[in-house]
C-alpha cells in the first residue's frame, strides 16, 4: 500500500513524459489532480488501518544493497503519518491551483508529480540512505522549480543559493548517517534496527560528532538560526505553488528528521545537548517574528514566519530530552505537540502563500504598500486571508492553538526562561499579521499601477476557492475536533519519549 501511495505520481510522470507538450494544459491539471485525489483516498485507508500501541504499520522491506546493510524499507507510525497525509493534502491543494498556470504545464506537472513521490517516500522511509536519497532529490526538484516557475530573472540566483545551501546540509548529514553506521554492530543503515541496537549509547565525543552533523543538516533543511538565509529568497522568488510546498512539506523534512533519527537512534547524545536545540529553537522563534515584522513584502513576511514556527517545533523536541524538572507526560506532550504544529504549519502557510500568489497574480507585486481598502473589491480573498492570518498567529480555534498550547505546556517543567520567552513569538506574530490585514484590506481603494480610477482586481476564483478554503478548513477542524489527529500521534510521541529517556 505505501509503495502504491509514494510511487503513484512518479508513474503518472513517466507516462505523461510520452504525451506531446501540444495536448491540452487541462490534460495535465487534471491528470495530476486524479491522482492526486487517489493518493489521498489510499492516505485516508492507511490512517483507518494504522495498528495502534505506537509501532509501525504496513512495513515493507525488501534487501537492495545487502553487502552494505542497505534497504527498501517503509512503514508508518504516528509520527509519520499525519506528515505523509500533510503531504497529500497539499500536493492535491496545488493541484487544484495550478489549473490557472499556463507557462510549460507539461514540465511544470511532471516536476510536481516527481517531488510528490519524493516527500511522500521521505516521510515513509525506515533506511537512512532511502531517507537520505528522497532528501536530496527533493533538493533538485525544487531548484528546477524555482529556477523555471520563479519571478524573473533574481529566481535563478535564489534557486542556485537554495541548492547549495541544502545541499550542503544534505552532506553534513549523509556524514552523521556513515557515522551511526561505523558503530552499529552488525553493520546497519536500517533505522529500525539502529533504534533497538542504540550504537552509541553513553554519549562520548564520537556521538557527539554524529549529533552534530546530523543536525546541521537537519537544522539548515528546516530552517533555523542561522541556516535560513536561503529561505527568504527562494520563497520571495518561487511560484505560489512551489513555496507552498517548500514551506508546507520540504521544511518539515528537518524537523522529521529530528522525531525520527535524531532522537531515537542518539537518546544519550540527545539528552546531553537538548538544552542547546531549546535555545536554538527559542532565538529562530523571536528573531524570525522581528524581521517578519519589519518586512514591507507580504511573501518574506510569511517566509520569515516560517523560521518562527519551525522554532517552536525545536523548542519542543529540545524541552523532550530534558530530564530534570519534568516527567513523563510533560515531554511526550511537548513532542505531541511539536508533530502538531508541523501538520498545523504545513495547512496554514501554504494557504497563505497560495493566497500570496492570488495577490501577485492580481497586482504584480508582493508589496503591501501598494495596496489598501481590498476588503470592499475582494470580500473572499479578504476573509481567506483574514482566517489564515489569525489561524497564524495561533487563535483559539484552530490548529496552531492547539499545537503551540501543547508545546508551552510540555516544555515550561524543565525550561521555562526559554519557554516564556518564546511566548512572546505570539505577541509579536499577532502584531504583523494584524498589520499586514490594516495595510491591505482597509483604508480606501487602491492597487497598483491604477492612480485615479482603480484597474480590476477579480476575487478568488473557483479553482483558487477550492484549493484554499479546504486547508483552512483542515486547520479550523483540527483546532476545534483535535482528537482524530492526536490519538495517533500521541502513542507515538510515548515510545519516542521512551527510548529518549532510556
Amino acid at each position: 500500500m505505501l509503495s502504491l501511495i509514494v510511487f503513484l505520481p512518479a508513474a503518472l510522470a513517466a507516462v505523461l513524459v510520452l504525451v506531446p507538450g501540444s495536448a491540452s494544459r487541462r490534460l495535465f491539471v487534471g491528470t495530476w489532480i486524479g491522482v492526486s485525489a487517489l493518493d489521498v483516498a489510499l492516505v485516508v485507508a492507511v490512517w483507518l488501518g494504522l495498528a495502534p500501541g505506537g509501532g509501525f504499520s504496513f512495513e515493507e522491506r525488501v534487501p537492495w544493497i545487502p553487502t552494505v546493510g542497505i534497504s527498501y524499507h517503509v512503514g508508518v507510525d504516528g509520527l509519520s503519518l499525519p506528515l505523509v497525509a500533510l503531504t497529500a493534502v497539499l500536493f492535491l491543494a496545488c493541484a487544484v491551483f495550478a489549473l490557472r498556470e499556463t507557462r510549460r504545464i507539461k514540465a511544470y506537472v511532471t516536476l510536481f508529480l516527481g517531488l510528490q513521490t519524493v516527500c511522500l517516500g521521505l516521510f515513509v522511509a525506515l533506511d537512512l540512505i532511502l531517507f537520505f536519497l528522497f532528501f536530496d532529490l527533493s533538493i533538485v526538484a525544487m531548484y528546477f522549480l524555482i529556477a523555471g516557475w520563479g519571478h524573473g530573472d533574481k529566481a535563478r540566483a535564489a534557486a542556485l543559493k537554495f541548492f547549495l545551501y541544502t545541499f550542503l546540509g544534505s552532506l553534513a548529514l549523509l556524514l552523521g548517517f556513515i557515522l551511526l553506521y561505523l558503530a552499529a554492530e552488525p553493520k546497519t543503515f536500517d533505522i529500525v534496527e539502529l533504534i533497538a541496537a542504540d550504537p552509541l549509547a553513553g554519549g562520548g565525543t564520537y556521538a557527539s560528532l554524529a549529533l552534530l552533523a546530523i543536525f546541521v543538516g537537519l537544522a539548515v533543511k528546516t530552517p533555523t538560526v542561522p541556516f535560513h538565509t536561503w529561505l527568504p529568497p527562494a520563497h520571495t522568488e518561487a511560484p505560489a505553488t512551489g513555496s507552498a510546498i517548500l514551506a508546507g512539506v520540504l521544511l518539515k523534512m528537518g524537523t522529521y528528521g529530528f522525531v525520527r533519527i535524531a532522537m531515537p537512534i542518539l537518546p544519550d547524545t540527545w539528552r546531553q545537548y537538548a538544552l542547546v536545540a531549546v535555545i536554538v529553537g527559542v532565538v529562530s522563534v523571536v528573531y524570525g517574528a522581528l524581521v517578519a515584522l519589519a518586512q514591507t513584502d507580504l511573501k518574506r513576511m510569511v517566509a520569515y514566519t516560517s523560521v518562527n514556527h519551525m522554532g517552536y517545533v525545536l523548542l519542543g523536541v529540545g524541552a523532550a530530552g530534558i530530564l530534570a524538572g519534568s516527567d513523563e507526560q510533560a515531554r511526550q506532550l511537548a513532542t505531541t505537540g511539536a508533530v502538531t504544529q508541523m501538520v498545523s504549519h504545513g495547512l496554514i502557510t501554504g494557504a497563505l502563500f497560495l493566497l500570496t500568489g492570488v495577490l501577485r497574480d492580481r497586482g504584480g507585486t508582493y508589496d503591501m504598500g501598494a495596496y489598501s481598502g481590498l476588503a470592499a473589491r475582494t470580500p473572499r480573498f479578504a476573509g481567506a486571508f483574514a482566517v489564515a492570518a489569525f489561524a497564524s498567529l495561533g487563535l483559539p480555534g484552530f490548529s496552531g492553538f492547539i499545537a503551540e498550547f501543547q508545546i508551552f505546556t510540555g516544555s515550561l517543567p524543565s525550561a521555562p526562561i526559554p519557554t516564556a520567552i518564546s511566548v512572546t513569538g505570539i505577541l509579536i506574530t499577532a502584531g504583523l499579521f494584524l498589520v499586514a490585514l490594516q495595510k491591505l484590506f482597509l483604508g480606501p481603494l487602491k492597487v497598483p499601477d491604477a492612480p485615479g480610477s482603480p484597474r480590476a482586481f477579480a476575487d478568488l476564483h473557483a479553482s483558487e476557492t477550492v484549493s484554499i478554503v479546504p486547508l483552512l478548513a483542515l486547520a479550523t477542524v483540527v483546532g476545534i475536533l483535535p482528537r482524530f489527529l492526536l490519538d495517533v500521534i500521541e502513542p507515538a510521541s510515548r515510545v519516542l519519549v521512551e527510548l529518549v529517556a532510556r
